[in-house]
């Protein structure tokens, strides 16, 4: 894996809370050297347009991408819809941005999360801060955060004209999966407009020395066009663009996704004027999401169980950056982020437990946050530069009234907990505050110091407050853990508090290819942590014991620490022999329950990836072994698996000429067995064969791939 360091300039910030909503700003908009810097105390990791384009080959899954960088994992969930973890912090708790722009879930299953309207296809970068990040980057988050930018516009040289573009396409052997890319760019020295489009498709994948793994295939179109104008004033871009997803089968959920439709348009102006710099973004996205079963999970005869969503979420991102004076620069942002969520079920006819009612689980549903911050970025005499920052969100949440099934025996439970949620005040306001403090020492290109503590606080979401029904199948089918358990919401939820601790030390070698050494420890601990109690044992229709669990969101108290560990070596480079390098990534993280001194769910065991690359002209070879210890650290609230360590040996290469790259890769080599130690409870097997199991990792895979620049 090719990694690139970060160059931040890092920013003292002394910040006060300004009357003007607060910004999420993306990781490539950070005052910065180039594109791939970022502010932050354990600074991130940028994949670059090569690497992610490679890595399409093997996946379609963007999330799944990031696991190659330290510190990050992710949880399977359907074949592009995985849900990354940062340091132990997962899905809501770290700032996910895509073109800038925080997309909301829309399903109680997260079947549709941010990352799955991407397609590393059509990516142009993304970075990964896995440490503290600073105000200016967002709020309602604690941890750290992704930043996903787009094949975005080119303009022509002065007085010229330009066509260009990328096409790619690939197979993977192991689920049939097949998919391509097309991004065309038409453009002038002041007018650009581009196209990206991409298609996917798989059927269920096999296991290591395992059969199929049932309700894992997929098929996703995308589709977007930005026109982008560069005046006197400065450049205006306008982005609109569609999702259909037909089908999505989800390996580890009692329901499949049998549609999700999705469009949007976004506006951006940057400007830069005598008194600093202008950016603000105005976005508009609308969802329909469906579930009901795939063929694997018995299909939808005698109409299966539909599941409905609608959201709507809208805002703006204003930025101002201030030069005051040669050392110091003042950022101000300005933020709004307005969600609106409705889910119901209708009934199925002639059903007696789903029906004569629509099931109304979140009836209209508003989440507004209003947000402000202020940063101050120094740099000292010397190699010293600092950043510290403070801003405030206001969140608004409410919803209307819901309904059961039905006020019948078989709802009762449902009907009993629908009369006390409609009796009991549904608003809440969070005023949430938040700061960070980031300091970088660079006395040489061979040593950098980074240190860095953030205060930061997230607010409940709306699934995690507003979610209701007491019944077994209706808490069921809420909850994006994967382990078969049944969740309830909670209106009392407090907001997450979080106090992180992060440091790096990075040394290099002398030279442009000297080897490279980064250590960096951290610690989290975070009160009013958003847990479960369990309610009640869940049973099957004749009453017996199903090993799943009835589980309430409870706050509690946490804490996540660890080290993660990155390293370089050249080894040789000649004209004859060409050029190779091995690198190492490394990552222990430990998260805590302190309630009970348990572990906490989705924790990854000690892991490590070795990649040894080398290059000769235009042929690029690897081979790669990912390892992973046994995962013995289990949430037992929540009856989660422990799975065995393994190793894995991928070998790819790839041949590029002329804007032409030809590639092959073999992934899991040796058809290892093992199973996947974040994918939780195998529920499309369960389905078919009654045995719980984890998630079963993939199997050998060849996998072709071809792209060519023109």
């Amino acid at each position: 894996m090719h990694q690139r360091p970060i160059r931040a300039r890092l920013l003292l910030t002394a910040v006060l809370l300004i009357p003007a909503p607060a910004l999420a700003q993306e990781a490539t908009a950070l005052p910065t050297v180039d594109v791939t810097s970022t502010a932050g105390a354990d600074t991130g990791e940028t994949r670059a347009p090569e690497q992610i384009l490679r890595d399409a080959v093997r996946t379609s899954d963007t999330a799944a991408i990031l696991r190659e960088l330290p510190g990050v994992s992710a949880f399977d969930a359907g074949g592009v819809a995985s849900l990354p973890t940062i340091r132990g912090l997962e899905a809501d708790r770290i700032a996910i941005l895509v073109d800038g722009i925080k997309i909301d879930d829309v399903c109680p299953n997260k079947m549709a999360p941010p990352l799955s309207f991407t397609d590393p296809q059509t990516i142009a970068s993304i970075t990964a801060l896995t440490g503290v990040t600073p105000v200016s980057l967002g709020g309602d988050t604690i941890g750290g955060a992704i930043s996903v930018e787009t094949l975005g516009p080119r303009f022509a040289a002065s007085g010229a004209t330009l066509l260009a573009g990328r096409a790619s396409a690939f197979y993977r052997s192991n689920g049939n999966g097949a998919g391509g890319a097309l991004s065309l760019t038409a453009a002038s020295d002041a007018l650009s407009l581009t196209y990206n489009g991409s298609y996917t498709r798989s059927e269920n994948y096999h296991g290591g020395g395992d059969g199929v793994v049932r309700a894992s295939e997929f098929a996703k179109t995308d589709h977007a066009l930005a026109f982008s104008a560069l005046t006197g004033a400065g450049q205006l871009e306008l982005r609109a663009g569609i999702q259909r997803a037909p089908r999505e089968g989800f390996t580890n959920q009692y329901m499949d996704m049998t549609d999700n439709r999705s469009w949007f348009v976004n506006g951006r102006y940057k400007g830069v004027f005598g008194w600093g710099d202008l950016d603000l973004t105005v976005h508009y996205r609308d969802t329909d999401h469906e579930m009901n079963f795939l063929e694997d999970k018995g299909g939808i005869a005698n109409g299966g169980m539909p599941m409905l969503t609608e959201t709507h979420t809208a805002g703006y991102t204003l930025k101002l950056r201030f030069p005051v004076s040669a050392r110091d620069t003042i950022g101000v942002g300005s933020e709004f982020h307005h969600q609106w969520l409705n889910d119901y079920w209708p009934p199925v006819a002639g059903s007696m437990m789903m029906g004569p009612n629509p099931y109304v689980n979140i009836n209209g549903a508003k989440r507004d946050r209003l947000g402000s911050y202020l940063e101050w970025e120094r740099h000292w005499n010397g190699p010293l530069s600092t950043v510290v920052g403070i801003r405030n969100d206001q969140l608004w949440m409410n919803t209307g009234d819901v309904q059961p099934y039905s006020t019948g025996m078989m709802s009762m439970a449902d009907a009993s907990a629908a009369t006390a949620f409609n009796a009991a005040d549904h608003a809440r306001h969070d005023s949430n505050w938040s700061g960070s403090a980031l300091a970088r020492y660079s006395p040489s290109d061979r040593l950098v110091l980074e240190f860095g503590y953030a205060h930061k606080v997230r607010s409940p979401a709306l699934y995690e407050r507003y979610s209701w029904g007491r019944g077994s199948m209706s808490s069921r089918m809420i909850g994006w853990f994967g382990d078969g358990n049944g969740y309830v919401g909670n209106l009392d939820l407090a907001p997450e508090r979080a106090d992180t601790l992060s440091a790096a030390l990075r040394l290099a070698g002398s030279g442009d290819r000297g080897w490279t050494l980064r250590v960096a420890p951290f610690f989290t601990h975070v009160a009013d942590y958003i847990d479960v109690v369990k309610l009640r044992d869940l049973t099957d229709g004749m009453g017996k014991p199903t090993g799943f669990a009835q589980l309430q969101f409870a706050n509690g108290e946490a804490r996540f620490y660890g080290v993660d560990v990155s390293a370089t070596l050249p080894l040789w480079d000649s004209k004859r022999a060409g050029s190779a390098a091995i690198s190492f990534v490394g990552s222990l993280v430990e998260g805590d329950n302190l309630a009970d001194r348990g572990a906490l769910y989705h924790q990854m065991p000690v892991n490590a990836k070795v990649k040894l690359v080398h290059r000769l002209g235009g042929l690029q070879s690897h081979i790669a072994f990912a390892l992973a210890a046994d995962k013995t650290r289990v949430d037992v609230t929540r009856n989660e698996p422990e799975t065995q360590g393994y190793a894995l040996v991928d070998l790819g290469a790839s041949y590029g000429w002329n804007g032409i790259r030809l590639s092959l890769d073999v992934e899991n080599l040796l058809d290892t067995a093992y199973d996947l130690p974040l994918g939780g409870v195998s529920l499309g097997d369960y389905k078919a064969t009654g045995l719980v199991r984890p998630v079963p990792g993939r199997g050998r895979s060849v996998n072709l791939g071809l792209s060519v620049e023109f």
